[in-house]
C-alpha cells in the first residue's frame, strides 16, 4: 500500500519512494528503507515537501530515538549469493543437464537480490558468485551447452541478466579461445551486470506489456549511463564493465545508443554482450508477444539484423549452438 505523508513526517523504518530524478539525490535508488536520522536529513536537503512510503515495506520504530538513534534491531547481513549455487556449482555428481538447471535458477536468485540492493558490498559479493559461474562455463563444457538450451520463461531484468551473462561469456570463451589477454572474471561481471542501471528506471517502463512511446524510450534509453554511474559510485567499475555496459546498445551500422558508434568504434566486448542481449530478447517469454524458437531468433538476426553485429562475432555464436 502506498502513502502520501509531509517530509516531516519521515521516521526511521519508511521505506521511501522519492519523486525525484537519479541526480537530484544522493542515494542508489529513489525508492529504500530510512536507516537513520543522516538519510532523514539527506532527504530534507534535497527540498521535497511531500513523497511517498511503501507501508508494505517499512519497518517503523514506535519508539521515540534517543539523541544518538539506536540501530536497527539485529538482522543477518543480506546474503546475495544464495548457498545453493555454490553447492550446484561444485558438486561433481549433477549430470550436466541438472547442473545447468541448477545453476540457472540460483543465478536468477542470486541477481534478483542484487537488484533488490545494490550496494557496494551487494555488487561485490555478486561479483564473487559470478566468478564461480565463470568458471563453470570456462571448464565444463558439457554443463555449459546445457546452459546455452534453457531459454528465458520471462524478460524480467534478473532472468535476462544471467541469459545475457551465460551466452555473452560463453562466447568470449569460444571467440578468444584460450587468448591471456581477457579478464575473464571481470568480462563475466560485466555481461551479468550489463543492465543494472534499470533499478533506477520506473518499472511501470521497464514491465510495460507493449510497445515505448518516444518519451518512454528516451527514459529506457538512459539505462547503460545509470548502470555506469552506480557501478562508479560504488567503486565496482573496472575497465572492462564500463565498456559493457555503456556499448551494449551500440549497433555495428550506428544505429544504437547511447553513442551511435559504428563499426571497430564499438569495443569488442561491447559487440559481444549486444549479440547476448538481442538474442535473449528475441527467445524470452513478453506479455505481448510469444517466444521464438532459437533457431528462429538466429534466423531472423542474420536476415534482418544482419548490419547490427560484427560478422565474425555474429558467426562464432550462430556456432555455439550446434549439436554434439
Amino acid at each position: 500500500m502506498i502513502k502520501d505523508i509531509k517530509v516531516e513526517d519521515i521516521k526511521i523504518g519508511m521505506y521511501v519512494i522519492l519523486p525525484l530524478a537519479w541526480h537530484e539525490h544522493p542515494f542508489l535508488k529513489n525508492h529504500f528503507l530510512v536507516t537513520s536520522l543522516k538519510e532523514i536529513s539527506q532527504i530534507k536537503q534535497t527540498g521535497v515537501k511531500e513523497l511517498k512510503i511503501d507501508l508494505a515495506k517499512s519497518k517503523v520504530m514506535d519508539a521515540t530515538p534517543p539523541k544518538e538513534p539506536p540501530l536497527p534491531a539485529a538482522q543477518p547481513s543480506h546474503v546475495v549469493v544464495p548457498n545453493e549455487l555454490h553447492e550446484a556449482i561444485h558438486d561433481k555428481k549433477l549430470p550436466p543437464e541438472q547442473k545447468a538447471k541448477l545453476v540457472q535458477q540460483h543465478s536468477i536468485t542470486m541477481m534478483s537480490n542484487l537488484l533488490e540492493n545494490p550496494t557496494t558490498e551487494t555488487i561485490k559479493e555478486a561479483k564473487q558468485g559470478v566468478s564461480e559461474v565463470v568458471d563453470l562455463i570456462l571448464t565444463d563444457d558439457e554443463t555449459t551447452f546445457n546452459l546455452l538450451k534453457i531459454t528465458s520463461h520471462d524478460y524480467y531484468t534478473y532472468t535476462h541478466s544471467v541469459s545475457v551473462g551465460v551466452l555473452a561469456v560463453s562466447l568470449a570463451k569460444e571467440y578468444f579461445k584460450t587468448s591471456s589477454a581477457h579478464d575473464m572474471h571481470a568480462l563475466g561481471a560485466g555481461f551479468f551486470l550489463h543492465d543494472l542501471g534499470k533499478v533506477n528506471i520506473d518499472n511501470a517502463i521497464i514491465n510495460k506489456p507493449g510497445k515505448l512511446t518516444a518519451e518512454e524510450m528516451q527514459e529506457m534509453r538512459r539505462h547503460p549511463a545509470l548502470g555506469f554511474k552506480l557501478l562508479n559510485d560504488t567503486h565496482q567499475l573496472t575497465g572492462e564493465a564500463k565498456t559493457i555496459v555503456l556499448q551494449h546498445h551500440e549497433r555495428h551500422d550506428g544505429t544504437g545508443y547511447p553513442q551511435g558508434l559504428r563499426g571497430s568504434d564499438i569495443h569488442i566486448y561491447g559487440r559481444i554482450c549486444a549479440i547476448a542481449d538481442v538474442y535473449d530478447a528475441l527467445t524470452a517469454e513478453r506479455s505481448y508477444k510469444k517466444k521464438m524458437a532459437p533457431f528462429d531468433a538466429l534466423k531472423l538476426m542474420h536476415e534482418e539484423m544482419k548490419e547490427h553485429f560484427h560478422k565474425g562475432l555474429f558467426e562464432q555464436f550462430v556456432m555455439m549452438f550446434r549439436a554434439r
